[in-house]
């Protein structure tokens, strides 16, 4: 329904947006994973139209929107600051946008309540916004959001505010109302696991460019490069150079590791780096045949409920990987990891 194609802007001289170009279909929660400044809010604002790009065009089913002003574009906006008017209640800020829209007092009245019962707030009508906690007053900014039945949703940051614990619960939430909806939304956030909770589509952005899109899980499972492997938290990246074929061999600084050549193909003398994975690697006493089986000494064991984080120093290499039991701390204890589970990123 939205399409992005090839938009360019610049701030004080410099490339913000360099060709981004990405849509958005019925139904659909793309998110806009990005550190800060990597261009995932000016993307928005050029969309609503509150921006000029220098080049490029926003469409709507098949409209370009160029010359289509901010209030005619029928998009939703949510903001990390909720923006609520603090001296009206809970129904009247969800009023608020009905109101504009010119729509009688009787449909404004049945959309309040079916926003309120959707946030399960119905009880909260009357109450005012100042004494509504955190989490509540952003059930609140995205009833007022849904309200007015946008054509689009767009949302930037809007559980940056809130504790990891409260954070975990809306975004939850969050994906069940906009699924219910069925409104085409884009979500800015730079929280990997906010990201993944919520995406149908995920598109990695760094430095005003779409690195990499695609499901949460293909991207997990499947990054393209070191920077996405290292931006996601997925594990250990080692730089290593191709030492032979048959089986693919890469010498790292600290031992020699067999690789799959059903992900990249090396050439000898080629330099890569490698992605071993904290949740791949077998600790204690691997097979005397298993390949890879390196030793290594325990420099921290961190209880993380389900799992011991183990940093360990292999050479001068720190690794880090996952265990069942602890470890103490100075021992010396030997893992390894399958070499078809592990990444290979060219250079």
């Amino acid at each position: 329904m939205l399409e992005v194609e090839n938009l360019t802007k610049k701030y004080e001289g410099k490339p913000l947006l360099q060709g981004v170009s990405f849509e958005v279909r019925q139904g659909e929660t793309v998110c806009l994973l990005g550190s800060s400044g990597s261009g995932k809010s000016t993307i928005l604002r050029v969309i609503a139209g509150l921006e000029e790009p220098e080049g490029g065009s926003v469409r709507w089913n098949g409209r370009d929107l160029r010359d289509v002003p901010t209030y005619k574009r029928g998009f939703g906006l949510m903001f990390q600051d909720y923006a609520l008017f603090p001296h009206q209640s809970v129904a009247q800020n969800i009023a608020f946008g009905l109101e504009m829209q010119g729509l009688k007092a009787d449909e404004i009245a049945r959309r309040v309540r079916a926003s309120l019962e959707s946030i399960r707030m119905l009880s909260f009508a009357e109450r005012p916004i100042t004494e509504l906690s955190g989490g509540e007053q952003q059930r609140v900014a995205l009833a007022r959001a849904l309200a007015p039945s946008p054509n689009l949703l767009m949302l930037d940051e809007p559980l940056g505010a809130l504790d990891r614990t409260l954070r975990a619960q809306l975004t939850q939430e969050l994906r069940a109302v906009l699924h219910q909806s069925q409104i085409p939304a884009i979500y800015v956030t730079h929280d990997r696991e906010e990201a993944f909770g919520l995406a149908d589509r995920l598109l990695i952005l760094h430095d005003g460019v779409i690195l990499q899109q695609g499901s949460p899980q293909e991207l997990f499972d499947h990054p393209q490069t070191p920077w996405i492997a290292e931006f996601l938290g997925l594990g250990n990246l080692v730089a290593g150079e191709a030492d032979q074929m048959e089986p693919q061999i890469v010498q790292t600084e600290f031992a020699r590791v067999v690789v799959s050549t059903r992900q990249t193909a090396l050439t000898p003398g080629q330099a890569c780096q490698l992605l071993l994975r904290p949740e791949d690697a077998l600790i204690g006493e691997p097979s005397l045949n298993q390949v890879n089986t390196f030793e290594g000494v325990v420099r921290d064991s961190l209880f993380m409920g389900e799992y011991f984080q183990l940093e360990l120093l292999c050479g001068k290499t720190t690794l880090h990987a996952r265990s069942q039991a602890p470890a103490e701390i100075g021992a010396t204890i030997r893992m390894s990891w399958p070499a078809e589970r592990i990444g290979v990123f060219a250079a």
